[in-house]
């Protein structure tokens, strides 16, 4: 069973047919050939039943806020803000395309939308102040990656829809590895260009005047998250309500700034219909594959498959984590999110983890799909942003943050606390 559901799986990829399509054959296919009853009739149901989860209404909503900011310009402020205040570490400007991510992954919850935007607003400056190109881009495409790990995220949410885990606690177990890889990112640039300094640009001068005039320009992503994230916390908001919060906020702020109008909002509404139809798709799509994994018995196969290799506990992780990153290579982040969640989420608690903390070594392999060769997303979409040369100086210049990424998730395997503290504490 365990073959033919892996040979539909990555027979169907490479025929470049559509995630949800995959998704939605293997469920039919498999349910048709090792089901005596049929699954096809509970469809409907599942997908209606699901189709009205509270929960759910906060996707579109956390998308809309990301295309909300992303027409009014308040990443390009944010980015020409931090350029003042850390441009002077080795390597420039590179820091503000971390700096800049972080920030904006604490208001978009999507690491395309993340990536896009902050290349957008960079990578002019490559041949302006003279960076090494791939090295630059590569800051690009990593921190991009920030923006499914530090709330609020959006992949966190469709975890804990599968594996009816919190969202806040997973959201502030989020926080922590969030902000250490972000200074992981840094140290990775600081280092390099430490030993190449020529890599680091010609360096930008600021004032003390100058670094607290751009001040306000930081505040707008700072009140977001707050609004966001401060409403749930305070115990005003479900996560749904503050995404709505989120939403509202965004919209007065492309008022503030005079970017509000009938054009900005329509195109703002169209792209976020055009993302919702694809998320929702795939992930109603995962949900009956769930459904028939459960019915058929496979979950219960690959468990008993697992502990029959007699491995210990952190062992059998070290298996997961490394089958993970070989699937991250050819399937794209979210897909993967989807397929492997069911499967690997009985098993992990199984062997005594916690699914919190699991949600978030999750989503750091998840991000290394996002830029690990050749399916990685973030690769392509800093490509596209550059508009010219080869794709092999995105990949190149990401390989030293993908060392980075699995650094990050050695130190999580290894002291589970990093994400386990703030919802042990305040949870």
């Amino acid at each position: 069973m365990l073959g033919s559901a892996s040979g539909i799986l990555f027979g169907l990829i490479a025929l470049s047919v559509p995630i949800a399509a995959v998704v939605g054959i293997l469920a039919f296919v498999l349910a048709w050939l090792y089901s005596p009853m049929p699954l096809y009739l509970a469809a409907g149901d599942i997908f209606w039943t699901n189709s009205i989860d509270f929960i759910l209404i906060a996707v579109p909503l956390f998308i809309l806020m990301g295309e909300v900011l992303l027409r009014a310009g308040i990443a390009e402020r944010m980015y020409n803000a931090l350029t003042h205040w850390i441009s002077w570490l080795p390597g420039g400007l590179m820091h503000s395309n971390i700096g800049a991510s972080t920030l904006f992954a604490a208001t978009s919850g999507s690491s395309i939308a993340t990536a896009a935007t902050v290349g957008t607003v960079a990578m002019p400056q490559i041949d302006k102040n003279g960076y090494n190109p791939r090295l630059f881009m590569g800051t690009l495409a990593a921190g991009g990656t920030l923006g499914i790990l530090i709330p609020p995220s959006i992949n966190m949410i469709v975890y804990a829809l599968l594996t009816d885990t919190s969202v806040p606690k997973l959201y502030l177990a989020g926080f922590l590895p969030g902000f250490l890889l972000a200074l992981l990112f840094m140290l990775t640039v600081a280092l390099a260009c430490i030993i190449r300094p020529a890599w680091g640009g010609q360096p930008e001068k600021s004032s003390w005047r100058a670094r607290i005039a751009c001040l306000p320009d930081l505040l707008p992503p700072l009140g977001i998250f707050l609004v966001v994230v401060g409403s749930i916390y305070a115990g005003i908001a479900t996560p749904t309500e503050a995404a709505s919060l989120g939403v509202v906020a965004s919209l007065g702020l492309a008022a503030w700034t005079g970017t509000l109008n009938i054009t900005m909002l329509r195109l703002a509404l169209e792209s976020t219909m055009r993302t919702t139809a694809m998320v929702m798709l795939i992930v109603f799509a995962a949900i009956f594959l769930n459904f028939v994994l459960a019915v058929v018995g496979l979950t219960d196969l690959l468990s008993a498959f697992i502990n029959g290799l007699g491995l210990s506990p952190m062992q059998t992780m070290i298996v997961i984590v490394v089958a993970f990153m070989f699937l991250g290579c050819f399937m794209e982040a979210f897909s993967l999110l989807l397929i492997a969640t069911p499967l690997l989420a009985p098993i992990v608690a199984g062997l005594g983890f916690d699914l919190i903390w699991f949600g978030i070594l999750m989503m750091l392999m998840l991000e290394t799909a996002l830029i690990t060769p050749p399916i990685g997303v973030n690769l392509y979409v800093i490509q596209g942003v550059r508009g010219r040369g080869s794709i092999n100086d995105v990949i190149i210049g990401a390989l030293p943050f993908l060392l980075a990424l699995i650094a990050m998730i050695a130190l999580l395997l290894i002291f589970p606390q990093i994400a386990l503290w703030l919802p042990d504490t305040f949870g």
